[in-house]
């Protein structure tokens, strides 16, 4: 049996320590699925519980050498790590301010100490020592990885500042044996201190803007208050939220946070929903209303009953569809991921190859020892690992901030590509809230067709059928009852009248046709007025004879025109696709100017028309309600679900709009593309700063310019370009269409 964990990964320092999880989780066969993340120190995985537990699971990535545990939402490692990497560089800031004085004062015109070279010497040691010890978790992780073969980050800051440690310590012994050559000798002390302080101030900021981009997960989370005032035995009493169940009745005071989802029984008000919906504008809730956890109460007392609780709250499934578009990775960051586990090896390489040619060419010991040390540390590849999934993380946040769920990082990267969008039309493009208009009858009353049509009508949940069951209500129309009731998918409703004992329809053209009923004249005239109107023309027959049309309208939504619009401004191509009639299709789409129609299409049949327009050589999006359409929405390159219910959110599509705008479709798509450039710079900058930096460290144009880059120089730019990475992802949030 398949189950899905989420993991707390402690002890990863760049992409090649994700890279090497990913592989290890990868090659193990029990293991389904497996997405490690950098930006968010976690890992999402799915296994088969019959083979392997969640304890080994943990256990197989303790053995590739890095911690593990269950993740847990109280349990914020990033803050964390913030505060221990914070401290790690002030111990390390404190021990290199006299480490700086001692090897470099005199450079930069500070006063001269009176202490003998060789106690100058002394006391670099000892102040560098002791950097090196506060920095310990880098040796270890390091080598740990060396000895396995599986090098990371740490390893090359580790093989790189020992080197200038252990070179130094060797000329600290042959001063002590020959005193003579103190004023010759040159240590490197300082490079290793300075190295480990710079890496201690870029992993320091790193995490803290890492941080940064994951606050609209947090904000969420801190929307739900943790107590609700519920009604219980005649008494209100104040509750924990997770003390809530199905069908309490909550009271929600002007002000307050309305604590799960629910339906309002007593009272009207304004609710603030912007922390949800992205809408700035308060929404008008009366008797029957949907509220949903999270937003705010504005103007008048509410009592309210739960319909969803925990993890079924609107709220709950957000945070949770937010969490795993964190944790996926785009097909971009597999490439990255591919890159950086062959990376570090390579770079170790160089450095050698570097090392040895410098040396061998004559330039002497301390010359090839720069450009080993120079070569290791700039080379570091923390800017590869955050390039894409911190700018995931701004992009699917700034999504949420407007309404719009991101389901996973290969949606955002797919709606990037998109060509052509087709949108359903009933629920979809329409308001979803048909009403009978007209009726014509055929030698048969309004009333009797009222009496034939709702008997048919209120044994199916159709939007359509609802529509004649209102209609029929309103006017009082009576009961009838049928035996050996079929609903014909896509078509409509088949019964038999006990009381005339004989066979009555409710449907479209196809379904009459099928059943061997003919149209005259009078019958098709009537139809083609009603479909030319853009009415959808419902038959009723009773026995052999059509007994009359139904028209129902759908109005289109006051958002359909402006996406449509829109999107056909921006270059894409637009299709309607819907059951109904090539005439009303046609009616419709010219209301919206939509110029490519799909009708008289089963819902069955969409997922084939998706297919044959990819088939085509279109990369496609699906727009629909997310229930009816959810094979379309599957075999569509990217599924884009109205959120009509918490269910649907949670299943259909790959992204969600939350608010049922379809403009919204068009800021989806802005919104992917501003992430996915945003990804690309980073790649770019991470890439180049590599591809540029390896040769100057290794001193390739050292007979250009006469200038060898400084190890302390590269530790400083390694870190900023981290931090420059992820910095780049935060002006995410100031994107504005």
């Amino acid at each position: 049996m398949e189950k899905k964990i989420d993991l707390d990964i402690t002890g990863m320092t760049c992409a090649s320590c994700s890279a090497l999880i990913q592989r290890a989780l990868d090659k193990d066969g029990r293991v389904k699925k497996a997405s490690v993340n950098i930006a968010t120190n976690k890992a999402s995985l799915v296994f088969d519980e019959d083979k392997i537990s969640s304890a080994g699971i943990i256990e197989l990535i303790k053995k590739t050498g890095y911690g593990a545990s269950i993740a847990n939402s109280e349990n914020d490692i990033s803050a964390k790590l913030v505060k221990s990497r914070y401290l790690r560089f002030l111990w390390s800031l404190i021990f290199g301010l006299p480490l700086f004085y001692l090897a470099m004062g005199m450079i930069v015109g500070l006063p001269e100490l009176k202490i003998s070279m060789m106690a100058n010497i002394s006391w670099q040691l000892i102040f560098t020592l002791a950097i090196i010890i506060i920095n310990r978790n880098i040796y270890s992780s390091g080598f740990s990885k060396l000895f396995k073969r599986q090098p990371n980050m740490a390893s090359l800051i580790a093989i790189g500042t020992l080197a200038a440690f252990f070179y130094s310590i060797f000329v600290y012994l042959g001063i002590l044996f020959y005193p003579e050559n103190v004023a010759s000798a040159h240590v490197y002390f300082e490079s290793a201190g300075f190295i480990l302080i710079f890496i201690a101030l870029g992993k320091y900021l790193e995490e803290k803007t890492k941080g940064r981009t994951g606050n609209a997960i947090k904000k969420l989370i801190g929307l739900q208050p943790k107590t609700a005032l519920v009604s219980r035995d005649n008494q209100e009493i104040e509750v924990s939220i997770s003390e809530l169940i199905k069908g309490d009745i909550i009271i929600v005071k002007v002000g307050d946070k309305i604590p799960v989802d629910g339906e309002i029984i007593f009272g009207e008000s304004t609710i603030d929903e912007s922390a949800i919906t992205g809408e700035s504008i308060p929404v008008f809730k009366k008797l029957g209303d949907k509220l949903i956890g999270g937003t705010i109460n504005k103007t008048s007392i509410l009592k309210f009953r739960a319909t969803g609780v925990g993890s079924e709250t609107m709220l709950a499934q957000i945070i949770k569809i937010m969490e795993e578009a964190v944790a996926s990775k785009a097909p971009i960051q597999l490439l990255v991921d591919k890159v950086s586990y062959y990376f570090v090896p390579t770079v170790i390489g160089l450095a050698i190859i570097s090392f040895l040619v410098w040396y061998f060419l004559g330039f002497g010991f301390y010359f090839a020892l720069t450009a080993f040390v120079s070569v290791l540390i700039i080379a570091c590849p923390c800017a590869l690992g955050l390039a894409t999934p911190t700018a995931v993380m701004m992009g699917t946040g700034l999504a949420a901030k407007n309404g719009i769920l991101i389901k996973s990082s290969v949606a955002l990267e797919a709606a990037n590509k998109i060509q052509a969008v087709v949108f359903d039309k009933t629920g979809t493009l329409t308001k979803g809230q048909p009403e009978v208009v007209e009726i014509f009858g055929f030698g048969f009353s309004e009333a009797q067709i009222l009496k034939i049509s709702q008997a048919l009508a209120r044994n199916s949940r159709h939007p359509l059928s609802e529509a004649v069951v209102r209609y029929a209500k309103e006017k009082n129309a009576p009961q009838v009852e049928l035996d050996n009731f079929e609903e014909k998918e896509g078509m409509g409703l088949k019964a038999f009248c006990r009381e005339h004992k004989t066979k009555l329809l409710l449907g479209n053209k196809k379904l009459l046709e099928l059943e061997g009923l003919s149209f005259n004249d009078e019958v098709e005239a009537v139809f083609d007025r009603f479909a030319s109107a853009g009415k959808t023309p419902l038959f009723i027959s009773h026995g052999d004879k059509v007994a009359g049309l139904i028209a129902i309208i759908d109005d289109i939504k006051d958002s359909s025109l402006e996406a449509v619009k829109e999107l056909k401004r921006r270059g894409q191509e637009v299709y309607m696709i819907t059951g109904d009639n090539e005439k009303v299709a046609q009616a419709i789409a010219e209301k919206l100017g939509i110029d490519k129609v799909l009708a008289n299409v089963f819902p069955a049949d969409k997922a084939k028309k998706i297919k044959e327009l990819q088939e085509s050589g279109l990369v496609v999006a699906m727009v629909g309600d997310g229930i009816n359409d959810a094979p379309a929405l599957a075999q569509a390159n990217l599924g884009i679900a109205l959120a009509s219910g918490t269910d649907v959110a949670l299943e259909a599509g790959e992204i969600i709009l939350v608010k049922n705008d379809l403009r919204d479709v068009v800021k989806a798509i802005d919104i992917s593309k501003f992430t996915i450039h945003k990804i690309r710079q980073n790649l770019f900058w991470a890439f180049i700063y590599n591809i540029l930096g390896i040769p100057v460290a290794a001193g390739v144009f050292y007979f250009i310019f006469g200038v060898l880059l400084n190890p302390m120089i590269a530790a400083l730019a390694m870190s900023f370009s981290s931090v420059s990475v992820v910095s780049n992802s935060l002006l995410i949030k100031f994107y504005r269409r």
